[in-house]
């Protein structure tokens, strides 16, 4: 498609919405992804309202153009960088909360709205959106939705797709459909809300989300425990859900994390670490002794110290270990490829202590840390990107975590999403007719293939 092939589009939508300028062409063509191509996008389109997304998708399914959905381009599998060709479909614009319904406990925004902002905004209603990904400042509602994202706080209260109520959502061919609903129950008809959700922007664009809120909660406490071992923080968390405790957070970091934190902000954890665990309840007057229980699980798993806060201030500052974890894998001077395996809690221990081997085997840095209470760690492979040899084992070690993942019976991601860095990896998840069954449903809403094309699904054959 050639500038000249866009200008049908320039004349159908608002002015100001169509841009071909290198520069922001440029500035938009990828997300975070590390061993992702990101083509050369024709266009950029700045949506503004639901009518813009069903102008542009309209044309492209008439005139066979790929469509790459964005939100902030905050994610790590590559599912929104840039096909040659292509449009580049920003909902970055459509940025409003269009309602909060205090008495229903549900709220309505658009895609563009960013998780943080809208979290922030629910709370000054006295309610509460739990799903907060560790890019909460700066990731979308949309995007959250279109990987069912999850975060910190998921031990507790589950992932995005657990609070989307219902959608609304444009197909490929330019057609509107709303999915789900507003009412706390509903069953009618299939649940093709479930089926958007985590879709990756293959099956339909949304524009409009409808999510159930919570009653706001006390404000946490907080402990941390250090251990002498990986394996006895992993032992800790099954033994302390294994007891009926539900945390609101369960975090873990190991050594190579805890350092490169501490490289950046003096926290004043001990030396000698080899894995930590965070953990919050905000239980209100049960918090405490949710915490005193899990200091007891804590020193009988070898546990070194244990620190529990006396406030919810003190507690935020320990959060801020957990908080900055991203912020320190870029200090390292290196290239990153972030993993997103999710095991069973009882097979924690065998993961975190199999990427050891891994990363010893491939000569390259593993560092992690993750969400140890619903067992989706976060296993991040540092290499050196200017060496091609370097980066060859660095993709080796990465495709071995997954393999690990899978051989402890879990997924290749939790909430990440599959994008274009694992599609070959759902191929050795799912089984023929699982696939057949993803392939057909992508047939049946995209049967053009305009949509985010390449991504999540495994080539055929």
């Amino acid at each position: 498609m050639t500038a000249t092939d866009v200008h049908p589009l320039r004349e159908l939508l608002p002015d100001g919405s169509v841009f071909d300028d290198a520069d922001v062409l440029e500035a938009h063509r990828r997300d975070r992804a590390t061993f992702c191509p990101a083509g050369t996008p024709s266009v950029l389109v700045r949506a503004r309202s639901t009518e813009d997304v069903a102008t542009t998708l309209r044309w492209a399914h008439e005139n066979r153009v790929p469509v790459v959905p964005q939100g902030a381009r905050s994610g790590l599998s590559g599912a929104a960088n840039a096909i040659d060709g292509c449009i580049l479909l920003s909902l970055e614009k459509m940025d409003a909360i269009l309602e909060i319904d205090t008495g229903e406990q549900i709220a309505v925004v658009q895609p563009g709205v960013v998780n943080g902002v809208f979290a922030a905004k629910a709370a000054e209603h006295g309610l509460f959106y739990p799903p907060d990904p560790g890019s909460r400042s700066i990731s979308t509602i949309g995007g959250n939705v279109a990987t069912n994202a999850g975060g910190m706080c998921c031990v507790k209260y589950g992932v995005t797709g657990d609070f989307v109520r219902g959608l609304e959502v444009v197909l490929a061919d330019g057609r509107v459909m709303r999915t789900g609903r507003r009412t706390a129950k509903g069953v009618a008809g299939y649940d093709l809300t479930r089926l958007l959700v985590g879709s990756e922007g293959t099956l339909g664009v949304v524009t409009e989300i409808t999510v159930a809120l919570r009653p706001a909660t006390a404000q946490p406490l907080t402990a941390v425990a250090f251990f002498p071992t990986i394996a006895d923080a992993a032992r800790t968390v099954a033994g302390y859900l294994g007891e009926g405790y539900r945390p609101s957070v369960l975090e873990f970091m190991d050594a190579p994390t805890v350092h490169a934190v501490q490289r950046i902000a003096d926290l004043g954890f001990p030396d000698g670490v080899a894995g930590m665990l965070l953990v919050q309840s905000d239980r209100g007057d049960a918090a405490p002794g949710d915490l005193a229980a899990f200091e007891r699980v804590a020193r009988s798993f070898a546990a070194t110290e244990v620190v529990v806060a006396d406030d919810p201030a003190e507690g935020e500052l320990l959060m801020q270990a957990r908080r900055l974890v991203g912020d320190a894998h870029e200090k390292l001077g290196l290239a990153t490829l972030v993993d997103d395996v999710c095991v069973p809690r009882r097979r924690l221990v065998d993961l975190v202590e199999g990427l050891t081997p891994i990363a010893e085997r491939y000569r390259v840095q593993v560092l992690c840390a993750g969400h140890a209470g619903d067992g989706n760690m976060h296993p991040v492979v540092a290499f050196d990107s200017s060496d091609p040899e370097e980066s060859a084992r660095a993709q080796q070690a990465f495709d071995a975590i997954m393999a690990l993942g899978l051989e402890l019976g879990g997924t290749i991601t939790g909430e990440h999403g599959v994008g274009h860095l694992k599609r070959r990896w759902l191929g050795e998840e799912l089984d023929e007719a699982g696939l057949w069954t993803q392939q057909a449903i992508k047939n049946a809403l995209d049967p053009r293939h305009i949509l985010n094309p390449g991504r999540v699904l495994p080539d055929a054959g």
